[in-house]
């Protein structure tokens, strides 16, 4: 009965968008100016995070957050090992999982998979009960002290409903974030790699373009040049329901050795 069980409680798997549209962030690009930040605060009419210096190089806003849906996150490396000192940059946001935790998570089917194959919150239905908070393994979402309800980058849908590119993609200056078609990102990015490696950039690989038996490919993927700690990204992001029947079945044989071990101690008595 256990597995006839665990599939009626499964949540159905998103609709497939006719063409899937998302990001391509390449850090080799990033100047660290902020301007994606910027943009998207004012679009989505996003309250300032304020002026407090974390002492974090120059970065003020640390993460992301309810209210700061793109974080440029800066990496200070000085000399080691008889490599220079160098800073690495990166443009943060919602990575738009094509298997999202946070869509498993939510109870109440506020978050949905819109036209675009955008991982989208509907604030309407949201009850802020944040497991999908929780659930995500980049620490994309966050919970609003305004409203109390969760909220995050919206891959700038209503822009993308006018034909529109999204807003931070619009005002970066270097072309670091890219948007477009995700297959037409993910072969740019094979090819931008190729490119860095071929000036001797052995270091730069691709974050997010292809799946793992854990977890699936993103719809923001990334071009980087050191760990992904570096970065605040997770080596191996985990998917919680990818391990759900697996526990469901572990927990079930306990329970029963359980019973049989004490019906067996209990009856000799």
């Amino acid at each position: 009965m256990m597995p006839e069980l665990l599939d009626a409680w499964k949540r159905p798997e998103p609709p497939e968008p006719q063409e899937a549209t998302g990001f391509f962030t390449d850090t080799t690009l990033c100047i660290g100016c902020k301007a994606c930040e910027v943009a998207c605060k004012q679009w989505n009419q996003l309250p300032s995070d304020g002026f407090h210096w974390t002492g974090n190089s120059y970065d003020n806003t640390v993460k992301l957050s309810a209210s700061t849906w793109r974080h440029v996150a800066f990496a200070e490396q000085f000399e080691s090992n008889g490599h220079p000192p160098r800073w690495l940059m990166m443009s943060d946001v919602c990575k738009h999982c094509v298997a999202a935790p946070c869509y498993d998570a939510c109870p109440t089917g506020a978050i949905i998979y819109n036209e675009f194959g955008s991982v989208y919150v509907q604030d309407d239905i949201c009850n802020g009960c944040a497991y999908c908070v929780v659930a995500c393994p980049f620490g994309v979402l966050d919970r609003s002290p305004e409203d109390g309800g969760a909220h995050k980058c919206t891959l700038c849908y209503d822009r993308q409903k006018d034909g529109m590119t999204p807003a931070c993609a619009k005002a970066c200056p270097t072309a670091s974030i890219q948007f477009g078609p995700v297959e037409t990102l993910r072969q740019k990015a094979r090819e931008r790699v190729r490119e860095l490696h071929e000036r001797g950039e052995q270091d730069a690989y691709l974050y997010g373009t292809e799946s793992t038996p854990e977890y699936s490919a993103l719809h923001s993927m990334f071009l980087l040049k050191d760990h992904p700690n570096v970065y605040n990204l997770p080596e191996a992001p985990r998917r919680p329901a990818a391990q759900l029947r697996q526990n469901y079945l572990v927990s079930f044989a306990a329970a029963l050795g359980v019973a049989v071990a004490s019906a067996f101690v209990f009856g000799r008595k």
